[in-house]
């Protein structure tokens, strides 16, 4: 596959609670392209999404959404239906990998470790806890630490959880509810079908949350993580094998909590990122930059893998992504 010049859409933007991050990765993308000499057209989705995406007539949509519905299989599905060729995971694999409990019971079996735990009517939380305290209560199918709760020992939202504490189950009917895994934060990026590194990430404050994440000076980025090269060796491993059996596409981002005192067997997935962010804070273009892959190779990367799967049209074949 030649290096274009292409016609790219840029999809960002959105209405979840991950717009501002995606307009942020959208934007990054689209200068990148535009600075290597292609064509770009910036599209902030809306529910006209459809229309605009056929009168761009693009060569391949760079999906630069996050969260719903850009990450859950909605849009991938659309662009499937206009026989479009498009950046990252397909319909299936972003059903599975936005679910985290569905991402569970896929990989799970497969003999990745992953924390235990169920899901539970937040309703359900007023009267007792699900877990033994401390643990995590999350919504099923948002990214970024979107919503995320740890509940501790010391009763920081009441014991039993009370009505009016401020917390995901005044926005979410359900909850999946984990045991909390004491530790450090890792990540590790996939490019096409190689693990890049591992990162720790230490948030100066709390935990790692959305703030934590899109705020800049919030959380330091260690890459390559300081950690023992069993552990690392198993990140990449875990990371690589995840975005496998989901049958990601393009990059993919696994994110994992390690307890650091109970050696390889404190190493668990939290879950598998398909559209991991693209910001001038994100993990993914960072840990390309260690290994001499820029932001904007890094991009034409992920594009020309799109363009390498899309069927010849003249051979009458199926265009999706």
């Amino acid at each position: 596959m030649t290096r274009g010049p292409w016609h790219v859409a840029v999809l960002m933007g959105g209405w979840s609670a991950e717009r501002p991050v995606s307009l942020s990765s959208g934007e990054g993308v689209a200068k990148a392209l535009e600075e290597r000499g292609h064509r770009v057209t910036r599209i902030d989705m809306d529910r006209n999404v459809a229309q605009r995406l056929a009168e761009t007539k693009a060569d391949v949509v760079f999906n630069a959404l996050h969260g719903v519905p850009g990450e859950d299989g909605t849009i991938q599905g659309l662009m499937d239906l206009m026989g479009l060729t498009y950046t990252h995971s397909g319909l299936a694999t972003s059903v599975i990998a936005i679910d985290k409990q569905l991402t569970k019971q896929t990989l799970v079996p497969h003999g990745i470790p992953m924390p235990g735990g169920h899901i539970v009517d937040s309703e359900s939380l007023f009267t007792a806890d699900p877990l033994p305290r401390p643990y995590v209560l999350k919504p099923v199918n948002e990214g970024s630490s979107v919503g995320v709760a740890i509940v501790t020992a010391e009763g920081n939202y009441g014991n039993p959880i009370a009505r009016d504490s401020v917390g995901p189950w005044q926005d979410f009917p359900q909850l999946l509810a984990e045991p909390y895994i004491r530790g450090r934060e890792l990540t590790t990026a996939v490019l096409g079908d190689e693990a890049l590194l591992v990162t720790e990430l230490r948030p100066k404050s709390g935990f790692y949350d959305f703030d934590a994440k899109y705020t800049d000076g919030m959380t330091e980025h260690v890459c390559p993580a300081d950690i023992p090269p069993e552990i690392g060796e198993a990140c990449k491993a875990i990371a690589l094998r995840a975005h496998q059996l989901l049958g990601c596409r393009g990059a993919s981002r696994s994110d994992f909590r390690w307890d650091d005192t109970q050696g390889i067997e404190g190493l668990f997935l939290l879950e598998v990122n398909t559209q991991p962010g693209m910001t001038p804070l994100s993990l993914v273009p960072e840990q390309a930059a260690k290994l001499g892959i820029d932001y904007a190779t890094l991009v034409e990367m992920i594009v020309e893998e799109a363009l390498g799967r899309a069927p010849s049209t003249a051979m009458g074949g199926e265009r999706h992504g």
